[in-house]
C-alpha cells in the first residue's frame, strides 16, 4: 500500500518515526502514554517507505503530545522508552523480533 503521511506538529504537539526491519512489515507497534493507563494506545503499522537509497520500514505517528511514551513489544511487555518533543520529530530505531 503506497501513500503519503501529512505530520500534524507545532506547540506541544509533535511526531514519532520508529525505524525497524523488513520483518515488521504490516505489523502494529502499539505505544502508550507513560504513565497513564497501559491500556489506552495508539498503533499504527509498519510499512515500506521508499527513500533514496532504498527502502526503510518505517512506523509514523504523525501528531503526539509531548511526553515519554511505552513502546510495546507485545500485548504485555514494554520494550522501551522514546521521549516525542512538541514541534519536533523524533526518530529512533527499534530492531526487536516480532
Amino acid at each position: 500500500m503506497a501513500g503519503s503521511v501529512m505530520l500534524d506538529i507545532g506547540g506541544d504537539m509533535g511526531a514519532l518515526i520508529i525505524t525497524t526491519g523488513p520483518e515488521w512489515h504490516g505489523r502494529e507497534i502499539e505505544i502508550s502514554r507513560k504513565g497513564e493507563l497501559p491500556e489506552i494506545r495508539t498503533h499504527v503499522a509498519v510499512r515500506a517507505r521508499h527513500v533514496a537509497g532504498g527502502v526503510r520500514y518505517t512506523a509514523v505517528y504523525p501528531s503526539l503530545a509531548a511526553g515519554a511514551y511505552v513502546i510495546w513489544r507485545n500485548e504485555t511487555d514494554p520494550a522501551g522508552t522514546v521521549v516525542v518533543a512538541g514541534a519536533t520529530v523524533t526518530e529512533i530505531e527499534w530492531w526487536p523480533q516480532p
